[in-house]
């Protein structure tokens, strides 16, 4: 008919999610893997809560007042849900698994609670918020989440991936709350990870980090250990470099000691927590082993890999402990050397064995924490310092703040910013270092 235009239908407009991630990389691997469920139900990235349909708050029970800061944030979002009463709020992760129905009594603005080994659940219990229910899901389910996620999208933002191959921990170590949030370890087939390992590589993926809440200690019902597990990897055309974390001494076997000299794509840098010097305080940790073995495992490491890069996590101000004790930390910590190291003092989680006994005074902590954070920043120093002039190889992530700059990681895992104009992420290039800042290091490309 003259005169009229037909009209083009219009797509409707695709949801918004907003996650915020607290904690480890696990935690990041986790947001990654349910943005990828929901983007199945159509919802696409976005960076700001306030555009969001969904918000989703990944949490994590480690570390001091966690519960506290989830409902802090949780009342931040209250004028965005009163402008917005169709804003579905989440929260998910090892919060919501030890808080459960908690958290919905006292933050009704709350739609959905999911636990870590839940989340593939997420796209079901999204469509039921949006008739209106609210639901907790903190069940450890019969079946395999990672059967019921879709296929991992190309790989648009970095050229290196984290990919979890083993979940839970049955150390119960006495300060640890992750048994009860994670439950109990389990490690997925070898040739399921293969797969998602192939999958990402071939979307541009040049480096996977394999994650595990005691990351070694990977048995595959196929009865694959991590250092088979890890010459599998290595043989993928195109996967670059090899990570893994986080390790446990007690799981550091041979074979995988072994693996770390005979696998260049196996990279120089190694996460093993020890958390104190003392063995009378490892004893009431529950670590099950002594300082001398641990001491003894770093000499078998640096046999195998004399240029490896070695990192821990130490817990200062453990109950009962004393100046003796402390010491013997800090001698522990000049005897390995650590080119980096995390430090806490320690706080009580709710539930575990060590929250029942009496605190060391909060000066005391404080003071030891502040003692071995300057140590172990010397340490860092002098491992940074100690690569310059030396050439190394770096995979560039994305570009730097200056103009003509691109930033990556070192084979040891230390930031590196590049004056590269035509560099791009994806690139491992030979760069020669020229500075030691104070977490990074500056060098050009050779």
């Amino acid at each position: 008919m003259a005169g009229r235009t037909r009209k083009t239908p219009t797509m409707p407009e695709p949801k918004k999610l907003f996650i915020k991630t607290y904690g480890c990389q696990m935690n990041v691997y986790d947001s990654e893997r349910m943005a990828e469920a929901m983007g199945a139900e159509g919802y696409v990235a976005t960076d700001r809560a306030d555009d969001a349909d969904m918000v989703l708050l990944n949490t994590c029970h480690i570390r001091e007042k966690a519960s506290e800061k989830l409902f802090s944030d949780l009342g931040r979002l209250r004028p965005l849900k009163a402008a917005n009463p169709d804003l579905k709020i989440g929260v998910a992760g090892c919060v919501a698994q030890a808080e459960g129905e908690e958290i919905l009594r006292r933050m009704p603005l709350v739609d959905i609670v999911v636990g870590p080994q839940s989340y593939h659940r997420l796209p079901a219990m999204a469509r039921a918020a949006d008739r209106g229910e609210k639901l907790v899901d903190t069940d450890f389910p019969a079946e395999d989440k990672f059967d019921h996620l879709p296929d991992r999208p190309a790989a648009t933002t970095r050229p290196a991936a984290f990919l979890t191959v083993q979940e839970g921990c049955d150390k119960f170590c006495a300060f640890c709350v992750v048994p009860y949030t994670r439950g109990s370890e389990v490690s997925r087939p070898a040739n399921r990870i293969l797969a998602e390992a192939q999958k990402l590589v071939e979307k541009g993926v040049r480096e996977i980090t394999l994650l595990g809440q005691n990351v070694n200690a990977y048995h595959g019902p196929d009865g694959w250990g991590l250092a088979r597990l890890v010459r599998a990897l290595a043989e993928i055309d195109g996967l670059a470099r090899i990570r893994y974390t986080t390790s446990h001494p007690n799981d550091m076997e041979d074979d995988l000691i072994a693996a770390h000299g005979d696998l260049p794509q196996l990279m120089p840098y190694l996460h093993l927590p020890v958390q104190s010097g003392s063995d009378r305080i490892l004893k009431a940790m529950n670590r099950r082993h002594s300082a001398d073995q641990y001491l003894r495992l770093i000499e078998r490491i640096r046999a195998a890999r004399p240029d490896i890069l070695m990192s821990g996590d130490f817990i200062v101000g453990f109950p009962g402990e004393t100046d003796a004790d402390f010491a013997a930390t800090m001698d522990l910590v000049r005897t390995v050397g650590y080119g980096m190291a995390y430090s806490f003092k320690y706080s009580a989680r709710p539930g575990t064995p060590a929250a029942e006994r009496a605190p060391v005074e909060a000066a005391v902590a404080d003071a030891r924490l502040q003692e071995l954070q300057a140590l172990l920043t010397t340490q860092q120093r002098a491992a940074q310092e100690a690569m310059v002039g030396r050439e190394l190889s770096v995979l560039y992530e994305k570009p730097g703040r200056m103009a003509g700059q691109m930033t990556g990681k070192s084979d040891y895992l230390h930031a590196v910013h590049v004056k590269d104009g035509a560099g791009k992420a994806g690139d491992i290039v030979r760069v020669r270092v020229v500075k030691s800042e104070t977490n990074s290091l500056g060098g050009e490309r050779v």
